[in-house]
């Protein structure tokens, strides 16, 4: 069976907080620790949801300003599912639901070794950026 794609659809905390620890190698939180629902609902503008029947295979979050900048969080696939442009249709949805909602950037934080899949891959463009590490 294809697996199935859909814009802010519904998911359990605890099968987002599996897949994240897979996906960042950290420990598996609990839905007290992290809930996935009671963030996306302050701070995104959606997410993609991707199933293969009903097992949880990606997941990728869009938080926004509310106006025109809208951020690509979290991207996730499982890594027995990798390789299969999974990646690449979840951020096609973000590209046209953030279009749609009027945002008119979109960015993307990543490490170096995923390079080829945004910049390629998804059709980001190098831009400078600046970070502070906190803790």
């Amino acid at each position: 069976m294809p697996e199935s794609y859909e814009w802010r659809g519904s998911f359990e905390n605890v099968e987002v907080n599996a897949l994240h620890a897979e996906a960042f190698e950290t420990r598996e939180y609990s839905e007290d620790e992290w809930n996935w629902n009671d963030l996306l609902a302050k701070h995104s503008l959606g997410w993609v949801v991707v199933r293969d029947d009903k097992r949880l295979i990606g997941f990728v979050n869009v938080v926004w300003d509310g106006f025109t900048h809208a951020w690509i969080q979290d991207t996730m696939v499982d890594n027995a599912d990798r390789n299969r442009g999974i990646g690449t249709q979840m951020i096609e949805i973000v590209r046209s639901e953030c279009h749609r909602a009027g945002c008119e950037w979109l960015h993307v934080d990543f490490e170096d070794d995923l390079g080829k899949f945004y910049f390629q891959s998804c059709g980001f463009t190098p831009t400078s950026a600046g970070l502070i590490r906190l803790s």
